[in-house]
């Protein structure tokens, strides 16, 4: 294994075979931000989202997904940067394909996804024998990116820069349009008609971080899904209403099944009640 890749390996003391998975999968996102910088994609498009709050932030949970944005509405093809893409990821020596998602219905989100045998690179990373006879041979790592082609207007943005796997830079979106867009989530967001606990965990991360919420944006998001329709400006002291709204619907003990397996310290998931929610939602401020 290449120098670098046993560098970024070291930042890590996964425990189980789960966390030496989700360890792979999470070096192979930041070689996909390198690739992706290289490739000019950060000229038109912002990272936001969990990973985005885990890498740059200390988000303290595994979050599957890259998610972008367009900073402007433009013609776009995520597709043209895959072969950029899949030739930075071999160029560690790591054996994964870039494919393009067709699209089931009509969106303005275009997806992709990096596909890997997962026995190969178990091997690759870790020299595990036992681990790797344990794992069937078809199963693959899968690293799901996509992006919004047509983004809310307000978002503000910062350029950060990263060391590894290769000094790069990146444009995502800053804090406060970060929590807009998990706020949006936390409100409209429907996961096999249940509410996403990730949402949640990264909504307590937010106010623990006293994170102010870019209304302006999230009312653009709201009003994008339709979930917002009167004419009056949101404040935040709507914004708060319609989150005790959101709390007074929630199932906690099924909103904690979703996110344990992406933490380390169940302990957190605790307190998670209505109340709690309620509570902490009153040191909400805007921006």
């Amino acid at each position: 294994m290449q120098q670098i890749l046993e560098q970024m390996l070291r930042s890590y003391e996964p425990q189980t075979s789960t966390d030496k998975k989700n360890a792979i999968k999470e070096i192979i996102q930041e070689i996909v931000l390198c690739g992706l910088s290289r490739a000019g994609f950060f000229k038109h498009a912002a990272f936001y989202g969990g990973t985005a709050l885990r890498i740059f932030y200390g988000l303290d949970r595994f979050s599957e997904d890259l998610d972008f944005s367009l900073m402007a509405p433009e013609s776009f093809d995520l597709g043209d940067y895959l072969p950029a893409l899949e030739k930075e990821i071999r160029s560690y020596g790591l054996n994964f394909k870039a494919e393009e998602r067709e699209k089931t219905v009509d969106s303005a989100v275009q997806s992709a996804f990096l596909k890997g045998n997962t026995k190969e690179h178990i091997l690759l990373f870790y020299a595990d024998d036992r681990l790797a006879r344990s794992i069937a041979p078809n199963e693959l790592i899968k690293v799901k990116f996509e992006i919004d082609t047509n983004p809310p207007p307000f978002a503000s943005f910062e350029h950060r820069y990263r060391l590894l796997p290769s000094p790069y830079e990146i444009c995502l979106y800053d804090q406060p349009s970060l929590f807009a867009g998990k706020a949006h989530a936390v409100l409209c967001r429907a996961w096999k008609n249940r509410i996403k606990g990730r949402d949640l965990y990264d909504y307590v991360f937010y106010l623990s971080m006293n994170t102010p919420v870019n209304l302006q944006h999230l009312e653009a998001r709201l009003r994008q899904s339709e979930f917002l329709v009167t004419e009056a400006p949101l404040d935040i002291e709507q914004l708060k209403g319609l989150l005790h709204a959101r709390f007074a619907t929630i199932d906690y003990d099924q909103a904690k099944q979703d996110v344990l397996p992406f933490i380390k310290d169940p302990s957190k998931l605790t307190v998670w009640s209505k109340d709690f929610f309620d509570q902490i939602t009153e040191r909400l401020t805007a921006v």
